[in-house]
């Protein structure tokens, strides 16, 4: 197999906006140009915050092949598939897991595409998987991580020497129901009259919610936005957010459509929102935040009003991000996510596989047990 020419690339302006879509669909939001790229001009994606672009494009006989969207990581916050026991291994062998390489979006754990290349042409993800390893060495980095990729392409890259880890999810899926209250009506009786109880308690602290999309968001809403993601990031984390007020007011209305927020107003004024954004066929429930606590006031922002929007579109699933069992009883499905993992030193990489192939008994495990918790009907379950 001949190898491929490989070029690492500080920025995505360096590649270029026509090169980038020619080879991503933009119609998904997060490997979308204005996305990736605003994350960089927005002072997000930095050297300085631990996500140094870099970039991949891999040619043959001088012509661009494929492109791999890549970050130099000093540190393992803002991925979602947690490696913290590797850079301990790697501490106590006396060796650097910092910097490494990471195929990711940041801070967003939605599966898509990892890959831009002819999908037609045989053997091309393995030819670049393969560029990426041996391009490890070149860049001085301890591994080489891609995570929430298909499972299809995760396949193909285990068969590459990448071993597979999985991660559970819970998502939403639209069995084409006609309304939020059909969808209730598949619930068992004691787990609907929960979740009506969480929508009545909303209502009677008076609480009013509007969804609003893409250029019917105000530069004002942006604001107001930033200020709650701020506020929330510090009481849970005890600092500030990654994302910078330039994301929210440049960036996210730089993506058309996309962006779907849903503000909580008390006395008609706004007091919390939630973020999402729309894909070809998924909405991806992504940023939180509020100023004041409500009960139940979360789950009608994140979740409800989510569901409702998906119904209303017609769309085919509701991805609300990472973690949280509390989903189950509200309708999401345990789902499986994949990453795959290279590791530069081969004392190390033997240990990772076997890592790898317990932990995912464990999680294939979970996501069986978890199943059987979902608050539908028996004979739905």
């Amino acid at each position: 197999m001949k190898p491929l020419t490989a070029t690492t690339y500080r920025s995505l302006e360096e590649i270029g906006s026509t090169t980038w879509q020619a080879y991503f669909d933009q119609r998904e939001p997060f490997l979308s140009w204005p996305f990736l790229r605003g994350l960089e001009s927005s002072s997000c994606t930095t050297a300085q915050s631990g996500w140094q672009p870099a970039h991949i494009g891999f040619e043959e006989d001088d012509a661009l092949l494929g492109l791999v969207p890549a970050y130099l990581k000093t540190h393992s916050y803002g991925e979602y598939v947690f490696d913290w026991s590797w850079a301990d291994a790697w501490q106590r062998m006396g060796l650097d897991y910092y910097p490494k390489l990471v195929t990711a979006i940041p801070f967003t754990p939605a599966t898509g595409q990892r890959f831009g290349y002819d999908s037609q042409a045989n053997q091309n993800l393995e030819r670049m998987a393969v560029g990426m390893q041996a391009l490890c060495k070149q860049l001085n980095v301890s591994s080489w991580h891609v995570l929430f990729i298909g499972a299809a392409e995760s396949a193909r890259l285990s068969q590459c020497g990448m071993p597979q880890r999985l991660t559970t999810q819970f998502h939403w899926f639209n069995r084409e129901y006609r309304d939020f209250q059909d969808f209730l009506d598949r619930f068992s009786s004691r787990k609907r009259k929960n979740l009506r109880r969480e929508r009545e308690q909303v209502k009677r602290q008076g609480l009013v919610l509007k969804t609003l999309k893409g250029s019917a968001i105000s530069q004002e809403n942006w604001l107001f936005f930033h200020r709650c993601y701020q506020t929330t990031y510090a009481k849970r984390s005890g600092h500030g957010g990654y994302l910078t007020e330039l994301f929210f007011t440049e960036t996210c209305p730089a993506l058309g459509e996309s962006p779907i927020m849903v503000i909580a107003e008390a006395e008609g004024l706004p007091v919390a929102a939630a973020l999402f954004f729309e894909g070809n066929d998924t909405l991806y429930g992504r940023y939180w935040g509020c100023l004041a606590e409500y009960d139940y006031l979360h789950f009608e922002a994140c979740y409800y009003c989510g569901i409702e929007y998906c119904i209303e579109r017609g769309l085919s699933r509701f991805d609300p991000g990472a973690q949280g069992e509390h989903k189950i009883q509200r309708g999401f499905e345990p789902i499986l996510t994949y990453s795959n993992h290279w590791i530069v030193d081969e004392r190390l990489r033997e240990a990772v596989a076997q890592f790898a192939a317990q932990e995912r008994e464990h999680v294939q495990a979970y996501q069986r047990e978890a199943s059987t918790l979902l608050p539908f009907k028996l004979e739905e379950n």
